[in-house]
């Protein structure tokens, strides 16, 4: 297998919830999530991600989150940082933050709500990639921004030195596969069910919700992916899918990651309206299937 620009983030990068306290920032919590995941053998730790509830953040917590796990990590683990907006001003400001703070890369979410054209993002990455020289991963998401990046713009944004992952969360495995076949850059799952599947097309690793709960675990499938044993790698997706489903199908993520946390002793906190918690019978299928994983549930 060709070696791909951003292989060095290859294996599981966890998308960290924000541990809340009284509605400000719970720096122990934090420091426990980070520790868990270097424990667990985590590549990377993603925060201020939408697991990281970053649209409901001010810019003061969002650039505080960064600068806290890039300095409990202390370089035992990646921290790529999420970046991005819809103002191309202000994800350079927060990039340009990211990279003084010591993050090791970028996580740029294509800009939402504002659907830019296909020329406008790749404007808005190149303008960001070339002011800040940290590795950036360009993050697909249309089910969220409302417009895909298509294959042939991420081509070009490929051309880019320092442009150097795709998250790729359109659900497509042709996307992901034409951009495998087109250009050179490592390309990390962007849903927990479809890693196996991305994987066995050439994808290297997946940016996770399901980690923040059993990074072990996915940890074992993407190792044993990678090294081809798709037997152990399929046991074990089956294994996970009835978790990735309910972290991403009981309701908008991050409500349910943050729910099971609360259930496995590993509070993390409330959620910042207009996020709001899981209704009886959603939080009763939640725990079921936590228990049914062999969980320890209280």
């Amino acid at each position: 297998m060709t070696h791909r620009k951003g292989s060095d983030y290859a294996g599981l990068s966890v998308a960290i919830v924000t541990p809340l306290k009284d509605d400000v920032l719970d720096v122990a919590r934090l420091r426990e999530q980070v520790e868990f995941q270097i424990e667990a053998g985590t590549t990377c730790i993603v925060p201020v991600g939408t697991t990281g509830e970053s649209p409901t953040l001010s810019h003061e917590e969002h650039e505080r989150v960064i600068s806290e796990v890039v300095q409990i990590a202390a370089g035992r683990v990646k921290v790529m940082a999420g970046t991005g907006s819809n103002s191309t001003a202000e994800a350079l400001r927060l990039t340009r933050w990211a990279a003084k703070e010591g993050a090791d890369a970028s996580l740029q979410v294509a800009p939402y709500y504002n659907k830019p054209t296909q020329e406008g993002f790749y404007q808005h990455f190149k303008a960001i990639a070339e002011d800040v020289a940290l590795p950036v991963c360009v993050y697909n998401i249309p089910g969220r921004t409302a417009k895909n990046i298509e294959p042939e713009t991420i081509a070009r944004l490929a051309e880019i030195p320092n442009i150097t992952m795709v998250k790729e969360a359109t659900g497509s495995l042709d996307q992901c596969t034409q951009i495998i076949n087109t250009t050179n850059l490592t390309v990390l799952s962007g849903d927990d069910s479809l890693t196996l599947p991305m994987m066995s097309v050439g994808a290297e690793g997946v940016v996770s919700v399901a980690g923040n709960i059993v990074p072990h675990d996915v940890v074992a499938m993407v190792a044993a992916a990678a090294k081809g044993d798709f037997d152990a790698a399929s046991q074990w997706h089956h294994k996970l899918f009835p978790l990735c489903r309910d972290m991403l199908g009981l309701s908008t993520n991050p409500i349910p990651v943050k729910i099971a946390m609360r259930m496995l002793g590993r509070d993390t906190g409330q959620l910042r309206l207009p996020m709001t918690p899981l209704d009886p019978a959603q939080e009763a299928q939640l725990r079921k299937t936590l228990e049914e994983y062999g969980l320890p549930v209280s």
